[in-house]
């Protein structure tokens, strides 16, 4: 088994040495390979044999400014086990240009990028005016009805308001909600509305009862399995530096949740993920 690196990225304590691999493949469906300290593409192919050496046989790998979407598209041409989403994070959207505007539409329509994103609102940071990232996230949507590509969102402490500019703007075709972070009635009207709902390591954190009970209630076609690598790493390692290797300790929280087998759950995450962004893994 390959062994994790030994330094962490963005300051955080090292990485922790691999899970045992999974009982079945499956594809982390959120991911910054860049912020996990991938800068060439030799750095990519090593981080996916990590990855491929536990059960992670795929990627999705995440931009949130410009600079980000450019690596990212990179990236994915550089390994194929490796897909592309743009845009601009909500933080990020206090000034946007028509260049920037200009150069997302560019990207997003490389046949490496499988979604838009992430995008949407974080009402936690004060980094951007609530009313500029409403607009952006409006933008954003028009961008995937456009491209025919899923809305990946991010929604940090703005439930009500994303779910809000989702039925008023009329929703794309398909939507993640990466890093899903409500309660079960939020998860039940997200399912009932087709919504796609991504888990990260937070699902496996200790008291963190009302997200594993959003886990439960998920119908199977419905959910995604994601590291958000290098953060939010799953227990027994929350707060060391991830990268998608880590990935299996949150299926396998998933599969606590949800009572199910984690072959079964991981194999529906893969095929959830090859659906949604209609990719097929390398195994």
């Amino acid at each position: 088994m390959s062994t994790a690196p030994s330094t962490g990225p963005h300051g955080r304590r090292p990485r922790p040495e691999p899970p045992e691999p999974l009982a079945a493949p499956t594809i982390d469906s959120h991911t910054h390979l860049d912020a996990c300290g991938a800068e060439t593409a030799a750095d990519v192919t090593a981080a996916l044999d990590r990855a491929a050496a536990v059960g992670v046989v795929g990627a999705v790998t995440i931009a949130d400014d410009l600079a980000a979407a450019r690596w990212a598209v990179t990236a994915a041409h550089a390994d194929d086990r490796v897909w592309a989403a743009v845009a601009l994070h909500p933080t990020r959207t206090a000034a946007v240009s028509p260049a920037d505007i200009e150069e997302i539409e560019r990207l997003a329509a490389d046949d490496r990028v499988v979604a838009i994103g992430e995008t949407g609102l974080d009402y936690y940071w004060d980094h951007s005016p609530p009313a500029a990232q409403q607009d952006a996230f409006r933008w954003h949507i028009g961008l995937a009805k456009r491209t025919g590509k899923p809305l990946m969102i991010h929604d940090r402490e703005a439930h009500d308001d994303v779910l809000r500019i989702l039925r008023e703007e009329g929703a794309p075709e398909t939507v993640v909600f990466h890093c899903f972070s409500g309660d079960s009635a939020m998860a039940a009207e997200c399912a009932e509305a087709g919504y796609v709902l991504s888990f990260a390591g937070p699902v496996t954190f200790k008291n963190n009862h009302e997200l594993r009970a959003a886990a439960a209630l998920v119908p199977p076609e419905q959910f995604l399995v994601e590291t958000d690598a290098p953060f939010l790493t799953p227990h027994p390692h929350r707060g060391r530096a991830g990268e998608p290797y880590v990935l299996p300790w949150t299926v396998r929280g998933v599969a606590d949740a949800r009572g199910e087998g984690e072959a079964l759950v991981a194999d529906m995450a893969r095929r959830n993920a090859e659906r949604v962004f209609r990719v097929g893994a390398t195994e």
